[in-house]
């Protein structure tokens, strides 16, 4: 009885939050309040707890404490696993290094939210373009912004294509999953970096490869967690991940950007939103 009584309280708990979170979604472009959000970690959490998840991302690289204990093994070197995916998220999913400053709560679905670059930019840098990056629908780009780039690895025979369904399959029902995370602050300045010439892939032994990945943004921090994105809001991530996060950001020219954008193999043509910060301890991993 007491055992039917809990599930249908977190039911109510669920349901109730997830209409709050369809009820407070902002127009125009507002944000929504801090309790929308709070009900979205509730939600996370009631639909999580007791049920075996391991880690979820993304989380704050500088605190490298974690209460899940489900386990996993670090997956092989980049070099020995395959390029899978190429894909960006409008500000910083995860905290931490030069990326502190809160982009605020956002819409409650991914846009408006996540972590900015902290330092300041010259006027230059920051010049307007005639157009800015991307669509009109809350992702576009401009010089200031920031953004998380996902360079994702796995070890099955994966070919180059579009989402997390290039990097699975029906051959191997547990492919191992690494993804090298690059924060960069967008500037219009053609003597940045390019991201057509970071995201060039190259087939080395029979892998895919990125060997253009920056290797002067500090010692990456690694921990196990999850995929990401908004989708995960108010529910566990199933996959398991092995992360590589820089705490450095990089200065990307914002006309490489929008290069990237109209010819890659992944066919990105915008930002994706960004998941909520974890913070309950249970979903996340400790940090050696």
């Amino acid at each position: 009885m007491r055992r039917n009584f809990i599930a249908f309280s977190t039911f109510l708990l669920v349901a109730g939050a997830l209409d709050f979170y369809l009820e407070a979604a902002p127009e125009n472009g507002a944000a929504v309040a801090d309790e929308t959000i709070l009900k979205q970690r509730t939600v996370l959490a009631a639909t999580t707890v007791g049920r075996g998840f391991g880690p979820q991302s993304p989380r704050d690289i500088d605190n490298r404490w974690g209460n899940n204990r489900r386990v996993f093994s670090t997956v092989p070197d980049r070099s020995r696993m395959t390029l899978c995916d190429i894909h960006f998220h409008k500000n910083a999913e995860h905290r931490g290094g030069d990326f502190t400053t809160f982009a605020g709560n956002g819409d409650g679905r991914g846009y408006g939210t996540g972590f900015l670059y902290d330092g300041r930019l010259s006027a230059a840098e920051l010049a307007p373009r005639q157009r800015p990056v991307g669509s009109n629908t809350g992702d576009e780009l401009i010089p200031g912004d920031t953004i998380e780039i996902h360079f994702v690895f796995s070890t099955i025979k994966a070919t180059l294509g579009n989402g997390l369904g290039t990097c699975l399959s029906e051959t191997i029902g547990n492919p191992q999953l690494r993804v090298e995370a690059v924060v960069a602050v967008l500037v219009n300045d053609p003597g940045a970096a390019d991201l057509v010439k970071m995201a060039r892939v190259e087939n080395h032994g029979g892998l895919n490869q990125v060997p253009n990945l920056p290797m002067d943004l500090g010692v990456p921090v690694v921990y196990a967690g999850s995929t990401t994105g908004p989708a995960y809001n108010e529910k566990g991530s199933p996959f398991q991940v092995t992360w590589s996060v820089r705490p450095r950001v990089v200065k990307l020219d914002i006309a490489s950007l929008d290069a990237w954008l109209a010819n890659n193999p992944f066919k990105e043509t915008r930002a994706h939103g960004v998941r909520n910060l974890v913070r309950n301890p249970d979903l996340l991993s400790e940090i050696d």
